[in-house]
This record gives structure tokens, C-alpha cells and sequence, in this order.
């Protein structure tokens, strides 16, 4: 069975967790602080703690994961712990995926966070597929678009697992 970790489980991580759901997959989702763990399980989302900011933290919930979502496109905080989201933390997570089971890594390259720090997102992820031949994608669904955004983010994943890169194109950019 397919499992997907959803980073950063918000609303909109909820319903594309909803989406995996009704697929087959089993879903587990992630929240930095304890209030947001109830909506996530209410959604039939396994909730699980962890920070973003804190690889380790992320790491520790992949050890059966096939696709990680980095969602994290309109977080909010202050504006050094939002770049490392998308700079150093975010690389460090991905130096450390090719480590484990994880097959797949989307990332969420449009929200309300500077356009130049999802780019160095977007760029780090593209690096990371190319080096370790791990696919991914960066949807840039737009965000507001609840529906749409989830639908775009669903097909993404099962695209990325369907059958594996074709001719090395890892990344899906």
C-alpha cells in the first residue's frame, strides 16, 4: 500500500489527504503544534507531530512513507524560519530522504510566501531529483483554489508513482 506523508496538513493538506484516502493510500499528516493533530485525525489522516524547521522531526515519521508533500507554499512565522523552509531545512530533509523509502517528493511552489524563496525551493527539490534520481514535482497549483489545488496535487502524486521516471527525467518541473 502506498503511504503518503502530508507536511504542513493544513485545511488544504487535509482534503488532498481526503483525495489520497479514496485512492487507497494511507495518509499521515503533519502538525507543529498539538491543537492542529484532531483535525487532521478527524479527516481519517493519521496525525503526527512534527516541525518542518526540525528535519528530524519529518524524518522520523518516513520509515514507510512512498511520497512526501512539502506544503508549505503559505506558512506563516517569521521571515528567517520561513526562508529555511524552503532553503536549508528543506535541503537537509531532501539530502537525507535518499536514506529511506521515500519515492517521491512533491513540492508546493505557489502560496503567499515570497516568490523568491519558492523558487530556491523549487531549485533545491530539481537538485535533489537529479542527484539521487528521486522524482519530483512542484505543482504550482494556486493555493486560494481549494479544489482545484487538490485535484492538481492528487494527479501529481499518482503521476510521480505510476510507473516510475521514464528516460531519467526524475523531476516533473
Amino acid at each position: 500500500m502506498a503511504r503518503a506523508l502530508i507536511v504542513g496538513c493544513g485545511c488544504r493538506g487535509r482534503l488532498l489527504g481526503t483525495r489520497l484516502l479514496e485512492q487507497g493510500w494511507a495518509v499521515r499528516g503533519t502538525s507543529r503544534e498539538e491543537r492542529g493533530l484532531e483535525p487532521i485525525g478527524a479527516a481519517g489522516i493519521e496525525p503526527a507531530l512534527a516541525d518542518p524547521g526540525r528535519p528530524a522531526t519529518v524524518l522520523e515519521l518516513v520509515g514507510d512513507v512512498t511520497v512526501v508533500h512539502w506544503l508549505l507554499g503559505s506558512v506563516q512565522g517569521e521571515r528567517e524560519a520561513v526562508l529555511a523552509l524552503h532553503g536549508s531545512a528543506l535541503e537537509c530533509l531532501l539530502e537525507r530522504l535518499v536514506e529511506t523509502p521515500v519515492r517521491g517528493f512533491v513540492y508546493e511552489a505557489a502560496g503567499s510566501v515570497e516568490p523568491a524563496d519558492l523558487r530556491r525551493g523549487e531549485a533545491s527539490v530539481r537538485a535533489a531529483a537529479e542527484r539521487w534520481r528521486i522524482p519530483a514535482a512542484a505543482p504550482a497549483a494556486d493555493p486560494s483554489a481549494h479544489i482545484a489545488w487538490a485535484g492538481e496535487m492528487l494527479r501529481t502524486t499518482l503521476a510521480l508513482t505510476a510507473d516510475g521516471p521514464r528516460n531519467g527525467d526524475m523531476g516533473r518541473f
